[in-house]
């Protein structure tokens, strides 16, 4: 039927239209964004399970962080215990040497005070064992806690080794010093077994920087799975993207003509009456 009241062919192309322009406002976001799940409108149940992973992803950054904290602090106490130990050593050679008994007494006194100054230099060195105001060799931790994953739960525990003088692993007391062959030789006896000891320690402390190294590379490896992951997620393909974006184009533009095509046909009722 032909009426001047209702123009169907012109709705529909105009619904046609409107449906073709909203694919392609769709399409365009996609190529400008790189997503095809930008909000819960566009996929509620993807867009949430992306959220979570986000969110995990983030907290890894945390752990990393955490991590390569408690790392450092290992790593300073490792360069201030091997100082230490290199300042046992020189202690030993002192005590050694003047455990000798053709010294005479001017060149064992001169000795002892090598001696003292070398052994204030370890506590010297313990005091200045901190970072980030965490000393694991001085006595005043027992340990320390890194983040080990996103939920907060099963920190990775380091423990601290105390190096302050006459403790249990380095048993040479903080007033230690010779004035006879016979009490240096007894100090070589005790530097020898703090100098096992702190070599033990450092093992244990090596041991656990490691640890961290490796565990830090594990969440470093499981961001790069998670990522990858989300990307499957919401990720547009590209390809396919630009594809279809041409392709809507042209089709809005035969909309657009069918649109006007069908807004003219009511002309043509003129005719109907000699126009």
């Amino acid at each position: 039927m032909n009426s001047i009241n209702t123009n169907v062919g012109a709705m529909q192309a105009l619904q046609s239209l409107n449906a073709i322009s909203a694919e392609l406002i769709a399409t365009q976001n996609r190529v400008s964004t790189g997503l095809r799940v930008a909000s819960a409108k566009d996929d509620g149940a993807t867009w949430a399970i992306a959220q979570g992973q986000r969110s995990q992803l983030r907290s890894l950054d945390v752990v990393k962080d955490s991590l390569s904290r408690n790392a450092s602090v290992i790593d300073v106490a490792l360069t201030a215990g091997e100082s230490i130990s290199d300042l046992l050593s020189e202690l030993k050679e002192k005590a050694l040497a003047a455990s000798d008994t053709s010294l005479n007494t001017t060149a064992r006194r001169a000795l002892n005070d090598d001696f003292v100054a070398i052994r204030n230099q370890i506590t010297t060195s313990l005091r200045n064992a901190s970072f980030n105001g965490i000393n694991l060799l001085d006595g005043t931790r027992t340990s320390i806690a890194a983040l080990a994953n996103a939920d907060g739960r099963d920190p990775f525990t380091i423990m601290a080794q105390n190096l302050s003088l006459g403790g249990s692993i380095i048993t040479l007391s903080a007033a230690a010093g010779f004035a006879s062959a016979g009490s240096a030789q007894s100090l070589v006896a005790t530097l020898d077994t703090s100098i096992r000891n702190l070599s033990g320690a450092l093992a244990r402390l090596g041991t656990s920087s490691k640890a961290l190294d490796r565990h830090s590379t594990f969440i470093g490896k499981l961001q790069d799975t998670l990522e990858a992951s989300i990307g499957r997620l919401v990720d547009a393909d590209m390809a396919k993207e630009s594809s279809k974006l041409q392709a809507l184009q042209i089709k809005q533009q035969l909309a657009i003509q069918t649109l006007a095509i069908a807004n003219r046909s009511q002309s043509y009722l003129l005719q109907l009456f000699g126009r």
